[in-house]
């Protein structure tokens, strides 16, 4: 099992230039899902967000601080409305969107993709 922690210590593991965009996509995810379940996994360097602790199963979307950008990723990205292509990746589900700036993570794509994410959660553990 990963080490878990907090969202301060994820921050303090990243390049200080990235803490802004770092914060900026939290702020988002919990505008969009105030319910959101938190999960900080030190080990993977990465915070999940989802509507349970469940990495895999429960989770819509996680931050992952690279050198130069933050992915915004979603775990079940291929089945996301992505007028705009921000979203990249080749695996069978994820995909992911290489935030590098403040406006980046600012733009009004960015929540309705997390909008979408939180739904087809939802949904899907509906059934």
């Amino acid at each position: 099992m990963a080490e878990l922690g907090t969202f301060d210590e994820l921050l303090d593991a990243a390049m200080e230039s990235l803490h802004p965009i770092m914060r900026k996509l939290r702020e988002a995810i919990l505008d969009v899902d105030p319910d959101a379940v938190e999960v900080v996994r030190l080990g993977d360097r990465a915070a999940t967000y989802g509507v349970g602790p469940k990495k895999m199963t429960e989770g819509f979307a996680y931050i992952l601080p690279y050198k130069k950008w933050v992915n915004l990723g979603f775990y079940k990205g291929v089945d996301l409305p992505d007028r705009n292509r921000l979203l990249e990746g080749t695996g069978a589900k994820m995909r992911h969107y290489k935030v590098r700036t403040l406006e980046d993570a600012a733009r009004p794509e960015v929540k309705a993709l997390l909008k979408a994410a939180v739904a087809e959660r939802k949904n899907a553990l509906k059934k």
